[in-house]
Formats: structure tokens, C-alpha cells, sequence
């Protein structure tokens, strides 16, 4: 019980520590926010994603679609997001939209992704230029529904939707990256805080001392500035005495003639 009181009483002297510094505080917290906004905002190129959708099952005859064409959509989902990202389907499209991209680069760029329960499968590419993520987009389905049923030997997934022009920024994100800023600001100075009072051992008032030793002290030498106590101090004001005693002798012998 005495551990539980004493953790409580230092996280109470933390917290009025701390909060006896909120000006500052809340002053890192709007800088870490501008900044890093500032950083974002003209240092960091923003990029689009364009998604197209590729429809990951179709009829294994010509008409006709069964529960066997439904399962095997559903189990060869991960191959089909394996199969695009291949050398062979990455090249093909580099060659046809004449980029100067490297298999590594066009990679680092295209996510492939189920969509939830679905059998639809999301090809989105991450670019700064909104009109090639389109391009690349489409042109990555068309390759890849080329392409897959050569590998496996199954009916051709078709295109369920082209992907359109991006209007708007996919990335950074100005407001989450000023929030992150402005919290870590927060952080970063109100660890330098708990730190510097954690390593503060001087005690400062009688409290503090019978909190430190169990003892009451006898008695408390009050704040003051040692110079007015100093002996050169003392000598002065006995001086300035002695000079104002001197001059009420004289008024006083003046008064008297």
C-alpha cells in the first residue's frame, strides 16, 4: 500500500510539474504541426492511384456459369495476385507503353489486392503523374487476362472495370502528417520535462524533506539574496547609519543655536 501511495503521489508532482510547463507544451505541439505540414506541403511530391478491376472467374463454357467456376475463383485468388506482379506481365507492359521503368521501379508502384469477400481483384498503381497510373492501370489488367490463362490453363478472367483518371491526391496526407508532427513534438519535449524532474535531486522545500528522510525540520532559512546578508552588506548600511546619525547631530545643534 505504501509503494501504490508513494507511485501515485510522484505521478500527481508529474503531472503539476507538467502542468506548470503547459504553455510550452501546447507551443511544441503547434510547431511540430506546422512544420511538419510545411514539409509535406512543399518538400514532398504528392502521387495518384488509379485502380482498375479484374473479375476473377468466368463460365468454363461458353454460356454457362456453375459452382465450380465460383469455388475455383475464390481459391486461386492469391495466385492470380501472384501471377501479375511476374517479370513477364511487368516487361510486356513497360514494352508496350514504351516506360523507362525497370521491372523493380514499375513493382514498387502496383498493388494487387482482393476486394473484401469478393472475386474481384484490384490493380492499383501509385504514380505522381495521374494520367500514366491510368494508363499503367488498364494496361496491366489487359495483360494480365492475356496472360493468366496461358499459366493455369483456365477460362480467362475478364475486366470488370477500367481504371479512371485520378482527381485527386492519393498521398501524403497533409492533415496526418501534421497531426503525427505536432504529437511527436508533444512527446519528444514532455519526455525532456519528466526526465530533467526525475533527475532533479535538490530539495526544495521543508515537504520535500520530510517526504526524503521521515523528519519534520527544526527550522527553514527563508529565500532571500545573499548579497543584502553579506559582511561587505552589513559594513555599508552600518555606514550609511552612522552617516544619517551624524547629520541629525548637526540639524540638532543648529536647532539648539
Amino acid at each position: 500500500m505504501r509503494e501504490e501511495q508513494e507511485i501515485e503521489i510522484d505521478l500527481l508532482e508529474i503531472f503539476y510539474y507538467l502542468r506548470a510547463k503547459l504553455g510550452w507544451l501546447i507551443l511544441a505541439f503547434v510547431l511540430g504541426g506546422v512544420l511538419a505540414g510545411s514539409i509535406t506541403y512543399f518538400l514532398i511530391t504528392p502521387k495518384y492511384t488509379a485502380t482498375a478491376k479484374i473479375y476473377m472467374v468466368s463460365a468454363s463454357s461458353e454460356s454457362v456459369l456453375n459452382l465450380s467456376d465460383l469455388n475455383l475463383g475464390t481459391s486461386l485468388s492469391q495466385d492470380y495476385e501472384e501471377l501479375i506482379k511476374l517479370r513477364p506481365v511487368f516487361n510486356e507492359v513497360i514494352d508496350n507503353l514504351k516506360l523507362e521503368y525497370e521491372y523493380e521501379e514499375l513493382l514498387e508502384m502496383v498493388t494487387v489486392a482482393k476486394v473484401g469477400d469478393t472475386r474481384l481483384l484490384a490493380v492499383a498503381v501509385e504514380d505522381p503523374d495521374p494520367k500514366e497510373a491510368q494508363v499503367i492501370a488498364n494496361e496491366l489488367a489487359n495483360v494480365a487476362v492475356t496472360y493468366i490463362p496461358k499459366v493455369m490453363e483456365t477460362s480467362t478472367p475478364n475486366i470488370a472495370e477500367y481504371a479512371v483518371l485520378p482527381q485527386k491526391k492519393s498521398s501524403p496526407s497533409l492533415a496526418k502528417n501534421a497531426i503525427i508532427g505536432a504529437v511527436l513534438f508533444l512527446v519528444l519535449l514532455t519526455a525532456v520535462y519528466i526526465i530533467r524532474m526525475l533527475k532533479d535531486d535538490t530539495v526544495k522545500s521543508a515537504d520535500e524533506v520530510e517526504k526524503a528522510f521521515g523528519v519534520m525540520p527544526l527550522t527553514v532559512i527563508p529565500e532571500g539574496n545573499i548579497k543584502e546578508i553579506s559582511d561587505g552588506a552589513e559594513r555599508e548600511k552600518k555606514k550609511r547609519k552612522k552617516g544619517r546619525e551624524n547629520k541629525n547631530e548637526k540639524n540638532d545643534r543648529k536647532g539648539r543655536q
